[in-house]
């Protein structure tokens, strides 16, 4: 778990990060040398950022597994969010001060062994975050997504399998499902104060 000054950090690394890039991406160094970054920034952790704006989504992008550096991959990740999400037009500057930014620190997913027909029973809502893979396919979806939208297991599972370009019931007929937690810090408004979510 990260401390509450250390969520702050990540999500200002976050911020700085976007910044510098939008200003000169050909010449763009990261901005870790301004922060006092703490050893957790050196592990190496899942992380995803999320950008939204006026309250919807403006760019999602992370690393499901800990593949990276915390610091880095918060790097990649604020960087793919703005520019690299093939789902919205890039970032611009203009844009950042309405834009909220949240940082999402990600536990080792695991595989959930059971059943198919009992997932649902091993998926709790505001807790968990789900993957779902077959052959080629992912997909994942955070765990607050199932509380901002009211889904329950069912919902979540589906929705995840629908993120991975699946079936709805992909679940039930072969598809692996991890579950994860996540750590969520974000901002109140945009460049404002950071606090750390806690879902229900």
């Amino acid at each position: 778990m990260l401390k509450e000054s250390e969520g702050k950090a990540a999500v200002k690394l976050a911020r700085a990060t976007i910044e510098s890039y939008l200003t000169d991406a050909e010449h763009f160094e990261p901005p870790e040398e301004e922060f006092d970054i703490s050893p957790v920034f050196r592990e190496k952790r899942g992380v995803f950022v999320t950008l939204t704006k006026q309250g919807l989504l403006r760019g999602c992008i992370g690393h499901p597994y800990p593949d990276s550096l915390l610091e880095e991959a918060i790097i990649d990740s604020a960087i793919s969010a703005a520019c690299r999400d093939p789902r919205f037009p890039p970032v611009q500057p203009s844009e950042l001060q309405d834009i909220i930014i949240e940082v999402t620190v990600l536990t080792l997913p695991e595989k959930i062994e059971v059943p198919a027909e009992k997932l649902p029973e091993h998926v709790e809502i505001g807790r968990h975050g789900l993957i779902v893979k077959q052959g080629y396919f992912q997909g994942l979806l955070l765990p607050q997504v199932a509380p901002e939208n009211d889904f329950d297991a069912f919902d979540f599972l589906n929705h995840t399998c629908m993120k991975a370009g699946l079936s709805p019931d992909a679940w039930l007929t072969g598809a692996e499902v991890y579950r994860f937690e996540g750590q969520i810090f974000k901002e109140k408004e945009a460049g404002g104060e950071v606090f750390e979510e806690k879902l229900k």
